[in-house]
């Protein structure tokens, strides 16, 4: 009976000692978070708790497992155990707090900075760190732990010594991958292409969704992700509307008749763009700027705060000076002409 009853004695205590220190430490930090609203950094670090929990858990069981007997006739085994899920723990612990204060550090320069486009930046290269820093911790993770099997530190000699010639080996096989790692590497830091921005790739319009270490996602105007290489961004010219601002220039185009009011178009534009709110003023005006037998080309000009507002602009422009030239002027729109030629004063044609 003491066989099964000590054992169970030990658990239960350890539990009982790890949910009332999470309970503590979530308390502690909630009352921290509700005392100093000003950063996020409190209430992020409250994700910790359950990693937390596992860690303190594992460490109580470690420390006392042999005296509790669990498993007596298993005890190098059982502690084996607890050592991977410590080492395993830790690592997530690591990773819950490495995200918790860059995310912290992030919202607050985003809500002081006024540049948007300088916030994207920064929100680009801190997604970029963060992968970067997770992977780093879960390889050495895994590494900690094979290396607490006895045979992996025998064979940890031998992997040393050829590590020249696998790192060669790996380098030819993993060019393409590693080509984008370094592509990745180089679009965090560089400023080339940001999370938000406007690009047009493959005669593709959308926006840059997500950026990894190894690929980057654009989200096209109707919903749908074109997954690219980052490579592609680093080899390959592209279109990025953001880049030096967010401001975009747009132009209207109409083909109308010889005989259009252009005067009146141009004042009827500017009262068009008065009463259309994603126009910001910046510029508007209206040209003929070719002309065909049959039809002129007038063109306008027109601006907004980015993309998605200067193609909302243009398109309310385009159908209410259609509206308005077919009730006001319908003499404006192009004609297909199906009278006989007059003939020449000088006589008919031969």
């Amino acid at each position: 009976m003491e066989n099964v009853l000590r054992p169970l004695v030990f658990v239960a205590a350890a539990l009982v000692i790890t949910v009332f220190a999470g309970w503590l430490l979530d308390l502690l930090l909630r009352k921290v978070d509700t005392r100093h609203p000003e950063t996020p950094l409190w209430g992020l670090l409250r994700r910790c708790v359950t990693p937390f929990r596992l860690v303190l858990a594992t460490a109580l069981l470690q420390s006392v497992h042999r005296r509790a007997r669990i498993l007596p006739e298993h005890s190098a085994g059982v502690g084996h155990v607890l050592t991977l899920v410590m080492i395993a723990a830790a690592a997530w612990l690591l990773v819950r707090i490495a995200t918790a204060v860059v995310d912290s550090a992030y919202a607050r320069y985003a809500a002081a900075s006024p540049d948007d486009a300088r916030v994207r930046r920064v929100r680009t290269q801190v997604t970029l760190i963060q992968r970067v820093v997770t992977a780093v911790v879960v390889v050495l993770a895994l590494a900690a732990m094979l290396l607490t099997f006895p045979a992996m530190r025998v064979a940890g000699a031998s992997v040393l010594a050829s590590a020249g010639v696998l790192g060669i080996v790996a380098g030819i096989a993993a060019q393409s991958t590693l080509g984008n790692l370094f592509a990745g590497l180089q679009i965090a830091f560089g400023d080339t292409v940001r999370i938000g921005d406007t690009v047009v790739v493959d005669k593709e319009w959308g926006t840059v969704e997500e950026i990894t270490l190894t690929f980057l996602v654009v989200r096209t105007w109707d919903e749908r992700r074109i997954t690219m290489p980052v490579s592609y961004f680093t080899g390959k010219p592209y279109e990025n509307w953001s880049r030096g601002g967010a401001e975009m220039t747009g132009t209207v185009f109409w083909h109308l008749d010889h005989c259009a009011p252009v005067s009146l178009m141009r004042e009827k534009l500017a009262l068009l763009l008065k009463d259309i709110p994603e126009w910001d003023g910046r510029a508007a005006s209206l040209a003929v700027t070719d002309t065909t037998p049959s039809t002129i080309v007038v063109r306008a000009v027109v601006t907004a705060r980015n993309a998605d507002e200067v193609w909302t602009v243009r398109c309310a422009v385009r159908e209410q000076m259609i509206a308005w030239l077919a009730a006001e002027h319908p003499y404006a729109l192009p004609r297909v002409t199906t009278t006989q030629a007059e003939d020449r004063p000088d006589g008919p044609r031969p």
